[in-house]
């Protein structure tokens, strides 16, 4: 028995499956059993009865619109500007020039800090006495602090999260594409040169149609982390900005009521999927819609 089941486990057809399981329970432990205790807490009263109070009483919340509103508004700002920027970056890596791997280290440095210390580093910046006011001011440009964080400039607010979320992690989008670079053959490259394309035209015509899986996998999970924007928004501008992550915080942590924070966390779930789907459905490679 003991022999066989070692010839069972030893298989090449069994093997990769193995290899996987650690994954699995990982993913189990940790991300199927919180989603599935979520939907049940947004769904079941403490009685057990099935209700929808819990998401009429977070509709009806007075800041529901708002973090709904900026939710999506980072979302909207952060994603394209970082994808544009992602794209420069990995053409840049990947230009094949001496030395041009050493800015996929610089490029990379902020993928190994947290989101709550990005968003410190930046309110370091750009609070009322902080580095972008100090060097202004030694250089004569004003006379007093710029308050970029405040009630009064929920704008200039909004502008700092964006870019501390745009420094965080739009290199998580240039691996992606980097690594979309790589499996575009030269032979490509090499015949487009030869017809007359290069520059821009080679991007346009040739790179991207081709870089188009790696762009549609890199906007799922960019988008999916935008929607989930929170420690980055908490650090820089605490409740001013209110983001439908941080909603779900509060209501859990300050309010003591899972079931509405779970409401939240469902909201998210559903929104996520949903851009999901839109990028699997408008976005198909040439060879995906031919085979559809």
């Amino acid at each position: 028995m003991n022999t066989r089941l070692r010839q069972v486990l030893g298989t090449d057809t069994f093997l990769p499956y193995w290899l996987l399981l650690p994954t699995l329970i990982f993913i189990g432990i940790f991300f199927l059993m919180p989603l599935f205790n979520a939907v049940i807490l947004a769904f079941r009263s403490d009685e057990g009865v099935f209700t929808l109070e819990y998401f009429q009483r977070m509709v009806g919340d007075v800041r529901f619109i708002e973090a709904l509103k900026y939710t999506f508004f980072l979302a909207l700002t952060i994603v394209p500007i970082q994808v544009i920027t992602a794209l420069a970056m990995a053409l840049l890596v990947n230009a094949g020039f001496r030395g041009s791997r050493f800015f996929l280290y610089i490029f990379a440095l902020p993928l190994g800090i947290s989101d709550l210390a990005a968003g410190l580093i930046w309110l370091s910046i750009f609070t009322q006495h902080g580095f972008l006011n100090s060097i202004l001011y030694s250089l004569g440009i004003i006379d007093k602090p710029i308050y970029y964080i405040s009630y009064q400039n929920i704008g200039l607010t909004f502008l700092a999260v964006v870019a501390a979320e745009h420094w965080r992690a739009t290199a998580i989008v240039m691996v992606i594409l980097v690594a979309g670079l790589q499996m575009i053959s030269k032979d490509y490259l090499e015949a487009a040169e030869v017809l007359g394309a290069r520059g821009w035209k080679k991007i346009w015509y040739v790179i991207l149609p081709l870089l188009k899986p790696s762009l549609q996998s890199a906007l799922i999970i960019r988008t999916i982390f935008a929607l989930q924007t929170f420690a980055v928004v908490l650090a820089l501008a605490g409740d001013i900005i209110p983001v439908l992550a941080g909603e779900a915080y509060f209501w859990h942590f300050f309010y003591r009521n899972s079931h509405i924070a779970s409401a939240y966390a469902v909201l998210l779930m559903v929104i996520s999927i949903g851009m999901t789907w839109f990028y699997l459905k408008f976005l198909k490679s040439r060879m995906e819609v031919i085979r559809g």
